[in-house]
């Protein structure tokens, strides 16, 4: 009795001072304001989804998710007013009885030393939170209790616990309920039981104390202790009680995604940067912004699977390079403390593991798997291939290893040095469903799709090709396939054979570099330059000729565009990655306009699909060069790209000098997609590493299964254009002419270049620097009697650059 009679005491004392504070320090002046709460707009994370919107990424500063009141289950509120402020929508904003309350206990629990417990109402806490600091003197807890009241009287209960509920703090990088929700449940507020939604009524008192993670036995105490004060508030029944306190509780971490879907990195930080580039850094990252993308996660999958087989492959054929660090053990002994010290390497792949050799001759590796030893033997083929290099294994290596599951063995693994870019793109949208930037995202951020601009070597050819239709040239048009000379520039082709008087359209199924200079040398490179810049495939290019062989800078992104533009005809295609994007509220900012409907007023009648894509070559010319481009698929270098796939198909073939880079590019009436390999700083494949060697394999595997899924389709037809077979010296083709066209029949030309020999105004030799004196000709080369076995041709196309690593970019607050 006497300890409550001296609390009460303390309290008039207080509520006097208080009251004294006010009146004669005028406290009250250096306030802040409540106004902004009434329209509170808290920095809320923002959100990328897959096609199938499903969630792939989250982009925040504070990982938060902003839910109106109205949607907060009753349980969850109640979870945290029982706990928090029993008297909530009673009190004024300040609790006396509990200030009292508090006072009294304190007395006591400072005398046996324990932490003091506090009377903060939930509305109080909004104050210190929005408005204050947690500086724990009696200056802010004055402040903090005037601002309360001032809060209670602008604002209504349900407004200050959105407040609240949305702002708090919830540990583990979780703001809000909803955060928290997701973070430890990996559910919807709407999804969480009686008994989950107490546990997180427990943590606002201490997260980390309570986290299940590393103290699941406080954190359970602390569910049951607000499960009680929810049955002493009557929010809950004893029955539900009960259930709920018998409900294990249990968080798996590894449930819990915080960074990228698995594959999804590269595709993620392009769509960031995108975001960054529209709204600037806050509004993507704080904005709460809903972006829904393009992306196909089963094709995204697909592609990331087989561009790291093709990676390895590559890497494999190219030798075993040694052990990734040695350890000294004895007799095998004793290793695994100093394995776990290891860190992991770069690059390393989620199913390798970190391994150290016990037994070189054997095998026998052991490694680490949550935190217990494992045992196993390497495949016989992986001793030997180590055994084959000047780096053969030895007792104390270590090593990655891939455990198998068919064998119980493990294979020796490493991380390859070549890199590799995919892009998938829809033809008539220019939507991204696949992108492929590195092997890996956590060892180089730099995305090889969008960033490195590389020299996509015969691959370019087919936009020549097309400028030359454009300019009314039949596919049918002999042009010369001889030597010449242009100063101290000697182009070749890889054969070092000569065809004589050759159809342009045997020129590009066979990838003939003399006919494709003396077509460019005819059409002029102004032309092909203006047309290569309007469909996307670079912003300026030299105007010699050495560039239609490939000498010039591109991304595989850029060059997707430039191939989709042909596809669709014509029709500008830019590959996008966002379809629309929603703000916190759901209101569409931003949609894409691609293909807009139309709708008539006549409820019988269909809406109409408007394209605003513009028009950038003609459709009869763009047809032609499809039509020219499938017999390249069909009895040309991109045989070994359409092997096994019975669908309508197009596409080039692309090395550059010295096999320093690997392209195919191709597409199906619906789909187009680009392929590349190569080292970021630029060198060599090795000698025969071609694009139809390298990059082929995995086009045709990855076009093989998307198409599967989808309807088969035919290029469809233009009006203004007709097909007709006709002889050439290498045998029959087909192709598409245009009216007034006759199959099989050159025009006359107003130049001499198609038949001619070239002058250096013609070549641009006197543009071409004295370095490139010799070049022979690109890659890929199919003789009629060899067809199938591509050959590289050793073009001469230039510098080719890369920006190696790239950037330090980081994915910032990408989860």
């Amino acid at each position: 009795m006497v300890g409550i009679l001296a609390g009460l005491f303390l309290f008039i004392l207080a509520g006097g001072g208080l009251f004294a504070w006010i009146k004669y320090e005028g406290a009250v002046q250096d306030l802040p304001t409540v106004e902004g709460l009434k329209n509170y707009a808290p920095p809320v994370m923002s959100r990328i989804y897959a096609n199938n919107d499903r969630v792939m990424a989250e982009l925040a500063s504070e990982r938060r998710l902003f839910v109106p009141i109205t949607l907060i289950p009753d349980r969850v509120k109640n979870a945290f007013i029982s706990t928090e402020d029993k008297n909530f929508y009673s009190h004024g904003g300040i609790d006396p009885l509990a200030i009292v309350r508090a006072v009294v206990q304190d007395m006591f629990r400072k005398t046996s030393g324990k932490r003091l417990v506090g009377a903060s109402t939930i509305t109080q806490q909004v104050a210190r939170n929005m408005l204050l600091n947690n500086k724990r003197n009696l200056n802010r807890k004055i402040k903090e209790a005037i601002l309360a009241i001032r809060i209670e009287q602008s604002l209504t209960k349900d407004q200050i616990l959105e407040i609240y509920l949305n702002e708090i703090y919830l540990g583990d990088g979780a703001y809000g309920v909803a955060a928290a929700a997701q973070t430890y449940f990996h559910k919807n507020l709407d999804q969480l039981t009686v008994a989950e939604a107490a546990y997180l009524g427990g943590l606002p008192k201490s997260p980390y104390n309570y986290d299940l993670y590393h103290h699941p036995k406080a954190g359970l105490e602390r569910r049951n202790f607000v499960l009680s004060r929810m049955l002493e508030t009557g929010a809950i029944s004893k029955e539900v009680l009960k259930q709920a306190m018998d409900e294990p509780l249990q968080v798996t971490q590894s449930v819990i995604r915080r960074g990228p879907l698995a594959g999804t990195q590269w595709f993620s930080e392009a769509v960031r940067r995108d975001l960054i580039d529209r709204y600037g850094m806050d509004k993507t990252m704080q904005g709460g912004l809903e972006v829904h993308t393009s992306l196909d996660l089963k094709n995204q999958n697909l592609a990331t699977r087989l561009m790291q087989q093709a990676l390895m492959k590559y890497d494999r054929q190219h030798g075993w390079r040694g052990a990734i660090n040695h350890l000294n053990i004895e007799d095998g002994k004793e290793w695994s403390d100093l394995l776990a010290r290891q860190k992991n390497p770069a690059g390393i792949l989620d199913a390798w593991r970190v391994a150290i050799v016990l037994n070189s001759s054997t095998g026998k590796v052991g490694w680490l798997e949550n935190k217990n030893e494992k045992l196993a033997l390497l495949e016989n083929k992986d001793v030997s291939w180590t055994k084959r290099s000047s780096h053969p294994l030895k007792m104390g290596d270590v090593v990655l290893i891939e455990p198998l599951a068919n064998n119980g063995k493990v294979a020796l693994r490493q991380v390859p040095l070549i890199e590799g870019a995919l892009i998938s793109v829809d033809v008539q949208t220019g939507r991204v469903l696949s992108m492929f930037g590195g092997w890996s995202f956590a060892e180089s951020q730099f995305n090889r799709a969008t960033q490195a601009q590389r020299q996509p070597g015969s691959s370019f050819k087919p936009i020549a090709y097309l400028a030359g239709m454009e300019q009314n040239i039949p596919p049918s048009q002999i042009f010369m396939d001889s030597p010449f000379s242009a100063g101290s520039w000697h182009p070749n082709n890889y054969e070092k054979t000569f065809w004589g008087p050759t159809a342009l359209h045997n020129g590009l199924r066979y990838s003939r570099n003399l006919v494709t200079i003396r077509l460019a040398a005819q059409v002029g490179m102004n032309a092909i330059s203006n047309l290569a810049i309007a469909l996307g495939e670079v912003d300026s290019m030299p105007k010699v000729l050495p560039a239609v062989l490939g000498a010039v800078e591109t991304t595989v992104f850029r060059h997707a565009g430039a191939y989709a533009s042909i596809a669709a005809e014509g029709l500008l295609t830019k590959p996008t990655l966002i379809d629309y994007i929603q703000d916190r509220n759901g209101k569409v900012i931003w949609h894409s306009d691609v293909l807009k409907l139309e709708h008539s007023e006549d409820p019988d009648r269909l809406p109409l699909i408007i394209d605003h894509r513009k028009r950038v070559a003609s459709a009869q010319s763009s047809y032609q060069i499809i039509t020219m481009m499938e017999d390249v698929m069909k009895r040309g270098t991109g045989m070994s790209a359409a092997r096994g796939i019975d669908r309508p198909l197009a596409g080039k073939t692309g090395t550059s000098q010295d096999f320093n880079d690997a392209w195919f590019a191709g597409f199906s009436p619906d789909v187009v997609t680009v392929v590349w390999f190569g080292f970021d700083q630029p060198k060599t494949l090795g000698k025969g590493m071609s694009g139809a060697v390298v990059a082929a394999p995995v086009w045709n595997e990855f076009m093989k299964n998307i198409l599967a899924n989808r309807p088969k389709l035919d290029f469809a037809k233009p009006e203004g254009v007709f097909l007709a077979s006709y002889d050439t010296s290498k045998g029959s083709v087909t192709d598409a002419f245009k009216e007034g066209q006759t199959p099989g029949i050159s025009i006359n030309l107003n130049k001499g270049a198609a038949t001619g020999e070239l002058t250096a105004q013609d070549t641009g030799a006197e543009n071409i620097p004295d370095s490139e004196e010799s070049m022979d000709s690109n890659e890929g080369i199919v003789s009629p009697s060899n067809e199938g076995s591509e050959k590289k041709i050793g073009e001469k196309t230039g510098q080719s650059s890369s920006s190696g690593e790239g950037e330090d970019i980081g994915m910032g607050g990408l989860y």
